[in-house]
């Protein structure tokens, strides 16, 4: 319950359920599609290890980088060739899919293909583009702005319930601490959750580092085990990791990448605390 709203926990999509009672779920994939080969090897291995560990999974690539730090950087392949392939990762490998959108009119589009649409925590105050992304009747996963309150996010909330959309998910990412920089606070995950919504735990975005890498975002990988962490161990319900076969080589986001092989030894450390947390 929010407010006088009622939201729904857990949430289904793509036939999975994430949220209350449910088993942790992992959001996961590379920051930008650059073509199919590349994005349906990174998939299969992703479903392979979670279907091993018993964990829910949800593809997520995005078909544009709509806000990066320079003119010249690369986007991505675009709306038409970026859902085409989503499309057909979710249909040959039976997967959920999942994507980011930055304008109102890409909305429909994106939910007539995929399971759950995701707002970029900098357009999280964005009400037209939250009242198209509810309109679509997919669930919907708001990333919290890195200048915003976790309480904050109520209003999100109530702007998507008002639009027509109960099956919502919050997803902390970090917050600006000074210039270039992201600090997490953990009380922001069971804050966000008292909001009747799941929440979700960006692990590879928080330890990003904006603008400092030359025009470029740059980030430090070796923080996001310990903080993936912290955040099962806090309670959240999901968590979310990009990732490459060779992060280094990435277009968008390597220095925050987790390498596609280390994604299983991570999922096993995490869904221990889980598991452990159950136990108590």
């Amino acid at each position: 319950m929010n407010g006088d709203n009622v939201v729904e926990n857990p949430i289904q999509m793509g036939g999975l359920r994430c949220g209350r009672d449910q088993p942790l779920m992992v959001i996961a994939g590379p920051c930008v599609l650059e073509n199919q080969e590349l994005a349906e090897q990174i998939a299969k291995h992703l479903k392979t290890t979670c279907e091993s560990l018993n964990l829910p999974f949800i593809f997520k690539a995005s078909f544009d980088k709509a806000n990066r730090t320079s003119l010249d950087s690369y986007r991505g392949i675009g709306l038409d060739s970026g859902l085409s392939v989503l499309a057909s990762i979710k249909q040959n490998l039976g997967i959920a899919v999942t994507t980011d959108i930055h304008l109102p009119d890409q909305a429909e589009p994106v939910g007539e293909v995929c399971d759950l649409l995701q707002i970029p925590a900098f357009l999280a105050r964005q009400t037209d583009l939250l009242v198209a992304a509810a309109a679509t009747g997919r669930p919907v996963n708001v990333k919290k702005g890195q200048f915003m309150a976790p309480s904050d996010m109520k209003h999100v909330i109530n702007k998507l319930v008002g639009a027509g959309c109960d099956q919502i998910m919050l997803t902390e990412r970090g917050t600006f601490f000074g210039y270039g920089n992201l600090i997490n606070d953990m009380r922001a995950l069971p804050e966000m959750q008292q909001l009747g919504v799941p929440v979700v735990f960006d692990a590879t975005h928080s330890v990003q580092q904006p603008s400092v890498a030359g025009g470029k975002t740059g980030g430090n990988r070796e923080m996001v085990a310990p903080l993936a962490r912290a955040a099962v161990a806090v309670g959240c319900d999901a968590v979310f990791l990009e990732t490459h076969p060779e992060p280094e080589t990435s277009p968008s986001d390597g220095p925050n990448m987790v390498p596609l092989d280390q994604v299983h030894s991570l999922l096993e450390q995490l869904l221990k605390i889980r598991n452990a947390l159950t136990q108590v």
